[in-house]
């Protein structure tokens, strides 16, 4: 388990290379679910999501020689931006392996910054791919998820929530492998155990609700999602541990959920966010969060690299 002196070792040791990023009222949120909102707006970080965060957390703590070696990441996108530009901050180079159906946004994204993109079938088949790759090469992995460093580095969202917002009753969190939630939610229940952490799983990519109910991590094939940050095939043994222990509660939201939640924050709180970045404010629309009235809430909205055409394809006409 993390220790809340390790999530604050890798706040002051990444503060100078992010963004402390906002927290902003959710004035028309609130009244539409009953609550107090706020949105720690983490499409703001650098790269466009909190991904960042535990990548520089990893890659500074890597050995010279780990970095000379290069460094490998598998993703949907966020991640293999926040490595991308970690390795760039470093000086390491970067190899990163993606779906081929990655959105070209993020692929160009992750070149932009510096890495080697290899396309390679779905998610799973790429991280086969990436493993593959790290066998040939010996390059230093850094996992999206399932890895101390990078759990301690996403704590630091936690723990910017608490010192920005005292009273807060309630952290929702969207959850993908489920890095982000298990790093906030050690920073949130070390610090202030009353405070509920609630994830969010989109439909047709839940791994983290069934893997607690396994006992034990499962891998759930293809994901099937518009929120391709949240798609992975599995969670992460060391995610499932945190969130079994720290965790409050789970809710599922469905793609039409999310495609109203992300409309709903660009037409009402003027925020454009990818729709992985809507998931926490898809489940308090759609009434998925039990919450009394008048509740402190925050919603994290993780990410905000958003592929035009697909967003074009979800607009209303």
């Amino acid at each position: 388990m993390l220790t809340l002196a390790e999530i604050r070792d890798a706040r002051a040791a990444i503060a100078d290379r992010i963004y402390r990023t906002p927290l902003l009222s959710a004035r028309q949120l609130g009244e539409r679910t009953g609550t107090r909102c706020f949105i720690k707006a983490e499409q703001l970080q650098r790269t466009g999501s909190f991904k960042v965060r535990g990548a520089l957390n990893k890659v500074r703590s890597l050995s010279p020689e780990e970095r000379a070696r290069g460094l490998l990441a598998v993703s949907a996108g966020n991640h293999a931006q926040g490595v991308a530009f970690a390795g760039a901050a470093f000086g390491a180079s970067v190899t990163v392996v993606m779906p081929g159906k990655a959105p070209r946004s993020k692929i160009e994204a992750s070149r932009g910054y510096g890495a080697d993109v290899i396309l390679h079938g779905t998610l799973g088949d790429a991280f086969r791919k990436g493993q593959e790759r790290q066998a040939e090469k010996g390059y230093a992995v850094v996992h999206p998820y399932d890895d101390p460093l990078v759990l301690a580095g996403e704590g630091t969202v936690g723990l910017e929530i608490l010192e920005d917002l005292p009273d807060v009753d309630a952290v929702v969190v969207p959850v993908g492998g489920g890095g982000l939630i298990a790093g906030i939610a050690a920073a949130v229940k070390f610090s202030r155990p009353e405070v509920r952490v609630i994830g969010v799983e989109p439909e047709g990519a839940t791994k983290v609700i069934p893997a607690l109910q396994a006992g034990a991590v499962v891998d759930i094939g293809k994901a099937n999602t518009i929120a391709d940050g949240l798609a992975t095939p599995r969670t992460g043994e060391q995610v499932l541990e945190h969130v079994r222990a720290l965790v409050d509660d789970l809710v599922i939201v469905t793609d039409d959920e999310i495609v109203d939640a992300l409309l709903f924050l660009l037409e009402r709180s003027k925020l454009l966010v990818e729709p992985a970045g809507a998931a926490a404010a898809a489940a308090l629309l759609a009434g998925k969060v039990n919450l009394p009235e008048g509740a402190c809430v925050v919603t994290v909205a993780s990410g905000g690299n958003v592929d035009l055409m697909r967003l074009a394809e979800v607009l209303p006409r």
